[in-house]
């Protein structure tokens, strides 16, 4: 607003100017080479005026350690729904899942990747009340590492807290081996109290790089071909294990028709890039999940353990 009336202010000014100098400067005894002169003067004074407010660009900056995400101008968003574009946007480019730690082969505790989120709402409302002299805005980002440590892990394969077990036919042999990868995978997962377990994160991409191979599956209630078919039944065992265990489930999906190794509506389907299988250690200690797969047998079971110490002061 300031901008315009100055800008119109000194128009106004050039203009008379430019007047006076057409009438030879009579009225006021000025010479025309003077009047000539100032005209320029204020001329250059707009130029240099429209040069001064240039908008200023805004410097996203991450709340965790300052250092800098993005620059945008405040004219990006005039609208509460600009507001939301730009907070969506950060939010796809820094969020990141919870990896949970894994105890290895060796003994040895594997640091998993944690959470990040960006606080969308408070993002919104921080955006929609941006003041004319603000240079910088702090993104809200939160961190959530896995809450587990090798202390925190000892003797945690003594108790268990709830188990299920799956028969499978061994002779399908694409089937089987999608079963055993997608069980190895996520065996001997570590969670700390609030840590979360994304089975699609955990597994991966189901693809013939992997491993994966040829084998029936629902879609669409029809029993169709695909890579890593038979991976539903890891993910349905593992459901019905963690939900014996009293953990917390966040996300859950049946198939559309009803499947042979689990009784009804006790199923978990899950998708890679789609539907998933999602909880949380609501225990205030750490748990771990085991999978036991006989080949022989066709039998694959989970397990979800703790140290005894931790359970019985629960």
């Amino acid at each position: 607003m300031k901008k315009g009336i100055l800008l119109s202010a000194l128009v106004g000014v050039v203009g008379c100017l430019g007047l006076l100098v057409s009438q030879g400067g009579e009225a006021s005894g000025t010479s025309e080479k003077e009047l000539q002169g100032l005209s320029k003067h204020f001329k250059k004074e707009t130029m240099l005026s429209e040069k001064e407010f240039v908008e200023p660009d805004l410097v996203f900056v991450d709340s965790r350690n300052g250092d800098e995400l993005q620059k945008l101008q405040a004219s990006s968003f005039r609208s509460k729904e600009d507001a939301r574009n730009v907070a969506e946007k950060l939010e796809a480019k820094y969020d990141q899942p919870m990896i949970p730690a894994r105890l290895a082969s060796d003994g040895k505790l594997k640091a998993g990747q944690a959470r990040v989120v960006v606080d969308q709402a408070a993002l919104i409302k921080e955006l929609e009340n941006v003041t004319a002299f603000q240079r910088v805005i702090e993104v809200p980002i939160s961190e959530t590492a896995p809450n587990a440590t090798a202390g925190a892990v000892a003797n945690i394969d003594q108790t268990m807290l709830g188990n299920f077990i799956t028969k499978f036919d061994p002779t399908v042999t694409g089937r089987t081996a999608n079963i055993a990868l997608s069980a190895q995978e996520i065996n001997q997962i570590i969670l700390g109290p609030g840590d979360r377990f994304y089975f699609n994160l955990i597994v991966g991409e189901r693809t013939p790089e992997r491993g994966y191979q040829k084998a029936k599956e629902i879609v669409n209630k029809e029993y169709v071909e695909g890579i890593g078919g038979g991976i539903c039944q890891t993910s349905s065992t593992l459901y019905n294990a963690i939900d014996q265990a009293g953990l917390g489930i966040i996300e859950l999906h049946h198939h559309s028709k009803q499947v042979g190794y689990v009784p009804k509506d006790r199923d978990a389907t899950v998708s890679y890039g789609g539907k998933d299988f999602k909880f949380l250690n609501n225990k205030d200690f750490p748990v771990m999940i085991k999978t036991i797969m006989n080949r022989e047998s066709g039998t694959l079971e989970i397990q979800v353990k703790a140290a005894a110490q931790n359970v019985a002061k629960s």
